[in-house]
């Protein structure tokens, strides 16, 4: 039986995770286990968390959430925030603190869809 090789390019070898619930054990048992595994095991070269909706303000709540984001980051999990669902709960710069890339996500989502990475939601 032959080896076959896989080549990837970076669209292919690119995660980005839209965390939008603001139910804890969502992110604990789903988002944050899948999000860190796929970094930590390589799964892809480039994984990166968006934090949207409710989720901004949850993060800014739990302690706990906020250890694991800092592992993940840690580990190389580039985090970003939308700033339009941040300034509706009053966090922007709670998660800028966070070290968290808060910016409009609109267009930069747009563009990951159009470029082929791949998207996971919770």
């Amino acid at each position: 039986m032959g080896v076959t090789s896989i080549h990837s390019t970076t669209t292919n070898n690119k995660l980005v995770v839209v965390w939008s619930s603001a139910d804890p054990e969502v992110a604990m048992s789903m988002t944050f286990m899948y999000t860190h595994a796929a970094k930590r095991n390589k799964w892809f070269e480039e994984v990166t968390l968006v934090v949207w909706g409710p989720s901004a303000k949850l993060i800014t709540e739990d302690q706990t959430l906020q250890q694991k984001v800092r592992d993940m980051q840690h580990d190389g999990v580039e985090v970003e925030a939308c700033l339009v669902c941040a300034n509706m709960y009053g966090v922007a710069g709670k998660l800028e603190q966070m070290g968290f890339n808060v910016r409009h996500m609109g267009k930069p989502l747009s563009d990951y869809l159009k470029s082929g990475v791949h998207i996971l939601n919770f």
